[in-house]
Parts: C-alpha cells; sequence; structure tokens
C-alpha cells in the first residue's frame, strides 16, 4: 500500500483559527494511508523578488515540505473577500524564483470555514484563481464552503455528527483525487 504525505498550508496565524481547528479536525476522516503535516508559515519574511537568489532558511524549509509532499491542503479564512495576506506570501515564496515552483503539478484540496454563512467562498475562489496558475491540480467538486456553527465540531474538537457525512465524502473525493494524480 503507498503511503501520502500531504502538507497542510493554514491560511490563519490566530491561535483559536476555525481554519486550524478544521485541519485537525477533518484529517482524522483520512484513509490510513494518509499523514498530514501543517506546514509553518508564520516566520517567513515578506515575499521580495531581490531574495529569490539567497532565500531565507524558511523559505527553504517551506519549499523542501511542499515539494516532499504528495499531496496538498489548503484551509483559507477569508480576509476582506479575498485570500489572507500570509497566505499569499507562503505561495509567493515557494513558487519563486521563476522556474523552481515548488506547487506545480501537486493534486490539492481547498477548504475554509467562516462564521459568516457563505463560508469562505470569495476566499475559495481566490485561492483557487492563484493556485491554477502554479500549475496546482485542485479538486473542483464538492466545494466545501464551511459555515462555523454550533455542531460543526464535537465536545473533543472532532467533526460534529451533522456536518460528518458531508466532510467525510469530501475527504474520500480529495483522497482519490491525490492517488489518481500521483499514480
Amino acid at each position: 500500500m503507498s503511503q501520502y504525505q500531504i502538507a497542510v498550508i493554514v491560511g490563519s496565524l490566530r491561535k483559536d483559527s476555525l481554519n486550524r481547528k478544521l485541519a485537525e479536525a477533518i484529517v482524522k476522516l483520512a484513509p490510513s494511508e494518509f499523514t498530514f503535516q501543517q506546514v509553518r508559515i508564520d516566520d517567513l519574511p515578506p515575499y521580495n523578488q531581490d531574495d529569490d537568489m539567497n532565500q531565507a532558511a524558511s523559505v527553504k524549509r517551506l519549499k523542501g515540505e511542499i515539494k516532499n509532499a504528495q499531496g496538498l491542503l489548503f484551509f483559507t479564512p477569508e480576509y476582506n473577500r479575498s485570500i489572507p495576506g500570509v497566505l499569499k506570501n507562503a505561495i509567493d515564496h515557494a513558487s519563486r524564483p521563476y522556474g523552481q515552483n515548488a506547487w506545480t503539478g501537486k493534486p490539492a484540496g481547498v477548504l475554509g470555514a467562516s462564521p459568516g454563512v457563505i463560508g469562505t467562498a470569495m476566499a475559495q475562489q481566490h485561492l483557487r484563481n492563484v493556485l491554477a496558475a502554479l500549475n496546482v491540480l485542485t479538486l473542483a467538486q464538492p466545494e466545501a464552503f464551511i459555515h462555523a456553527k454550533e455542531g460543526l465540531f464535537d465536545e473533543s474538537g472532532n467533526i460534529g455528527a451533522d456536518s460528518k457525512p458531508f466532510l467525510q465524502n469530501w475527504m474520500n473525493r480529495y483522497a482519490a483525487w491525490v492517488k489518481k494524480h500521483t499514480a
């Protein structure tokens, strides 16, 4: 049986982030041959093209973790109808310098949770546009615009009973997507 290492990128630095909580809960729904590693993005300097030939150690670490992963899993909050700056900064760093894009060809999933009724629909669409430009193979369906309301998580921090069927289906489709694109 193949093993699949998935790089998890959470676009929020907040300690009690809904999206970090979602990331920690949904990976428990994955098949046993999948392992997940949250990629650190809080220590990256602001992207500056002048640094492309002398990247910081944190940038090299990020690029190495992305390159070593068989798949990507993005969790994005929605800030001002788009993705957070820290997430875009991480994406820019790992795609540069030109011709050394660590993201290219990786199968990915995009999720997001928000207290708002439409979840993170706008942010996810913006993220999908950015990922398309970087040749990331992003799962299109099912979409997961998650309204973070009571019951999304149970008392133990797992996905709640009402949300579990939908998110289990999402994870099953994501796992199949990664397997298809890493075969």
